[in-house]
C-alpha cells in the first residue's frame, strides 16, 4: 500500500506536467464534483484539502475519480490503486442468493396473481406497479433456484403473473412494455413445460400487433399457438378461447368466411360453467363469447352485431370486469354508427368513455377518439 507522501508526490508530479497550479485543479474538481450532482466544499475548505493531498499528509480517497477526470490519468499513476476496491474474480451469485423452492412459497404467490387478477376487473391501469414488481420477484426466484421438481411450477406462476402484467400494459397503450412482459412468459411457460399456458401467453401477445394495426401478423402469431400438436394437449375452453381470439384478428384483418367460420367453432367447442381448475388465469362462458362474437361482428359490420351487443349488454351481471363492460360499449356504439343510428352510438360512446377513465384504459380511450371522430 502506497504511504500518504508517495500519493501526495505523485499527485504534485501530475499538476506540474499539467503546467496548472493549484487555484487551476481546484476549480477543475468543483465543476467536476457538480456534474456529479455532488455539492463541493467552500473554496477556503478545498484549498485546505487539497494542499494536504500534495503535501501528502492525507489521502484524497473521496476524489479519487474527480481527480484522475482533471489530469486525464488513470489511478494507478496518481498512487490511487491501493485504494480501488477490488472486482471480484467470479461473477457467480451468492450462496445465499440461490435457494431451493419452497412448494408452499409458490403457492402463496400464485395466489397473489390471482388477487391481482380479481383486482384488475376493478382497479385496471392503477394495479400496474404492484403486478410489474410481482413478476420481477417471481423472476428473481426462478432465475436463482437451484434445479428440482418444483423449478417447472415457479416458472408456470412466472408466466401466468408476466401475462396479467402484459395484458395490463396492453390496455395501458404501451404496447412494447406489452410485447416484451408477454415474450418473459413465453419463456417461462416453455421453462415450465406446459403446453396450455404457452399456448395462452402467445395468442395475447398477439393482441399488441392487432393493437399496433397488423392484423395479419397477429393471425399468423396466433397461428403458432393453435397449431393441432398444441391444441389437442389443451382443455376445450382453452381451446374455444383460441378460436374465438383468432377469429377477432381475422375480422380485423377483413377475412369475414373465416372469422365466422371459427366463432362457431368455438361455440361447439365451449363446455359448460365458467372456468376450469387448471385454467385459473381464464374465464369465458356463453355470455362472454356472445359479446365476443358480438365484437368481431361489428369489427366486420355486420348488422347482426347490434343485436348481439344488446343481447350482451342486457345480461350486464355476467360481467365482472369494467374493462369488458367498456369494450362492450365501444363495439356497441361503433354498431350502432354503422346502422346509422349516430344518437345512440354517442351515447354508448359516451358511458364507455366514463368507464374506461375509471380504469385508465387507453386502449379503450383510443378505440373511443377514433369512433367519435368518425
Amino acid at each position: 500500500m502506497p504511504e500518504p507522501d508517495e500519493a501526495g508526490s505523485k499527485l504534485r508530479r501530475a499538476r506540474l506536467a499539467a503546467g496548472m497550479t493549484q487555484g487551476d485543479v481546484r476549480a477543475k474538481l468543483v465543476r467536476a464534483r457538480k456534474m456529479r450532482g455532488k455539492m463541493p466544499p467552500k473554496e477556503a475548505s478545498l484549498k485546505r484539502m487539497y494542499t494536504s493531498w500534495e503535501s501528502g499528509d492525507v489521502l484524497p480517497t473521496d476524489w479519487q475519480d474527480e481527480l484522475c477526470e482533471v489530469f486525464e490519468l488513470p489511478p494507478a499513476a496518481l498512487g490511487f490503486v491501493a485504494f480501488e476496491v477490488p472486482s471480484p474474480v467470479l461473477e457467480v451469485p451468492s450462496p445465499f442468493d440461490v435457494s431451493r423452492l419452497d412448494p408452499g412459497v409458490i403457492r402463496l404467490l400464485e395466489q397473489q396473481t390471482d388477487l391481482y387478477r380479481l383486482q384488475d376487473r376493478a382497479m385496471g391501469a392503477a394495479l400496474i406497479p404492484q403486478t410489474e414488481a410481482h413478476v420481477r420477484h417471481l423472476e428473481q426466484m426462478v432465475r436463482n433456484a437451484m434445479p428440482g421438481g418444483h423449478l417447472p411450477a415457479a416458472a408456470v406462476a412466472l408466466a401466468e403473473a408476466a401475462a396479467l402484467a402484459g395484458w395490463q400494459a396492453l390496455d395501458a397503450g404501451d404496447l412494447q412494455k406489452a410485447w416484451d412482459l408477454h415474450d418473459v412468459a413465453k419463456s417461462a411457460a416453455r421453462q415450465g413445460e406446459n403446453p396450455s399456458v404457452l399456448a395462452h401467453v402467445t395468442a395475447q401477445q398477439a393482441y399488441a400487433l392487432l393493437d399496433a394495426g397488423r392484423p395479419t401478423d397477429a393471425v399468423e402469431l396466433i397461428g403458432y399457438a393453435s397449431v393441432p400438436s398444441i391444441t389437442r394437449k389443451v382443455p376445450p375452453r382453452l381451446r374455444a378461447w383460441l378460436a374465438a381470439a383468432n377469429a377477432e384478428f381475422l375480422a380485423a384483418a377483413g377475412d369475414r368466411t373465416a372469422a365466422l367460420r371459427l366463432l362457431d367453432q368455438a361455440t361447439d367447442l365451449l363446455p359448460g360453467g365458467d372456468t376450469d381448475p387448471e385454467l385459473p388465469y381464464l374465464m369465458l362462458n356463453e355470455a362472454n363469447l356472445a359479446r365476443w362474437r358480438g365484437h368481431c361482428l361489428a369489427r366486420l359490420g355486420e348488422d347482426q352485431a347490434v343485436d348481439d351487443l344488446t343481447s350482451a349488454l342486457s345480461g350486464l351481471q355476467t360481467l365482472t370486469s369494467q374493462r369488458a363492460e367498456t369494450g362492450l360499449r365501444v363495439d356497441l356504439a361503433l354498431a350502432l354508427r354503422k346502422r346509422g343510428e349516430v344518437d345512440s352510438s354517442r351515447q354508448q360512446a359516451k358511458r364507455a368513455a366514463e368507464l374506461a377513465g375509471q380504469t385508465g384504459s387507453a386502449r379503450q380511450r383510443a378505440r373511443i377518439t377514433r369512433l367519435l371522430a368518425g
